[in-house]
């Protein structure tokens, strides 16, 4: 790609400039940035079926345009009937100029197709600064054909934001590019 993605653009020319007033820092390097964003997928059911497994990996793939890697569990536990190096989900690792791509996608085109739709929770920080959102359907995806899909396939993205001094600047970081974080007032 020869030009920069469109949030990268937003993030050097508005973001910035807007958080170096707001938190009165004086470096632009000192401002939290997005180091990567990672999608991940628990297929439990991949155990028994893997074709179930290769369709999630497929989705996973076609919503991100990276190829996912495979998941296997780490420990044995006997209720869930796992055991240990089993595959039990898949992950990808978005970074640079992808990462800005699937943050584009998923906050301008997925996150408004979602049904009955009030925005993200505010309280999915942990305490390094990093926010975990969870989809429960992957149909809101344009790349995911609605026909083709055999079974509703939740996942987990995770934003990890590097340079981090509050929860309140992660927040700020993530409304800044858009993120449609719910009011607490309504």
């Amino acid at each position: 790609m020869s030009t920069a993605p469109r949030l990268l653009d937003k993030y050097r020319n508005e973001i910035i400039p807007s958080m170096m007033q707001k938190y009165k820092l004086a470096n632009a390097l000192a401002v939290p940035k997005i180091d990567k964003v990672v999608v991940n997928m628990g297929v439990g059911e991949g155990m028994e079926d893997v074709k179930i497994l290769e369709k999630a990996m497929d989705e996973l793939s076609m919503i991100t345009g990276q190829k996912p890697l495979l998941r296997r569990s780490k420990k044995a536990i006997a209720n869930f009937k796992i055991r240990q190096g089993h595959p039990i989900g898949c992950k990808v690792t978005l970074r640079r100029a992808m990462m800005y791509e699937f943050m584009d996608r998923l906050i301008n085109v997925a996150m408004p197709r979602i049904r009955d739709f009030r925005g993200v929770p505010t309280d999915s920080f942990d305490e390094a600064g990093n926010y975990t959102l969870g989809l429960s359907e992957q149909n809101i995806f344009p790349e995911i054909e609605y026909d083709k899909v055999t079974r509703p396939q939740g996942m987990d993205i995770t934003f990890v934001i590097k340079n981090v001094k509050s929860e309140e600047q992660a927040r700020e970081l993530l409304r800044l590019f858009g993120m449609p974080f719910r009011s607490d007032n309504g």
